[in-house]
């Protein structure tokens, strides 16, 4: 996964710059969420997200989140980064958030993609997270890595 994003910008919560291969390089999972601060319906899927994903990094789980933000200005993406887990962001008017609109089908937001280290799209996760990652995240986490190898 490292290799799909080393050498292209990533952000994290305080506005700094990362070098994606470095903020993902180790990760079994990475998964692409689309969402904004303005969307309603997205403001209800981070926190069962943001549960999530601090379950499975209290486990010990290796997943990361990018988040690709819809927002309209770089200040709304900063400050709902803020409001999800220790997350990263493709940076704010970064040409790949058309480029992954496009190439992961996403017409409406909030989107949960998990995608392999070619940057195929393995799986629409978001129903996942919804109906079965509160009860027992790391049973789900662990049945992605079974079912989604990484490669």
């Amino acid at each position: 996964m490292a290799d799909l994003f080393a050498g292209k910008p990533l952000i994290n919560q305080e506005g700094k710059e990362l070098d994606g291969g470095d903020a993902l390089r180790g990760k079994k999972v990475v998964a692409l969420y689309f969402s904004a601060m303005w969307c309603g319906s997205c403001r209800q899927f981070t926190p069962k997200l943001k549960r999530f994903y601090e379950a499975l990094k209290a486990a010990g789980k290796e997943i990361e989140v990018v988040l690709v933000s819809r927002d309209r200005e770089a200040e709304d993406l900063l400050e709902y980064l803020g409001h999800g887990g220790d997350w990263v962001a493709i940076p704010f008017g970064d040409e790949r958030i058309q480029e992954y609109l496009k190439k992961y089908e996403v017409p409406t937001i909030p989107a949960f993609k998990l995608i392999n280290n070619a940057g195929e799209l393995l799986h629409d996760a978001r129903a996942d997270v919804t109906e079965r990652g509160k009860d027992d995240a790391v049973a789900l986490f662990d049945e992605w890595v079974e079912k989604f190898p990484a490669n």
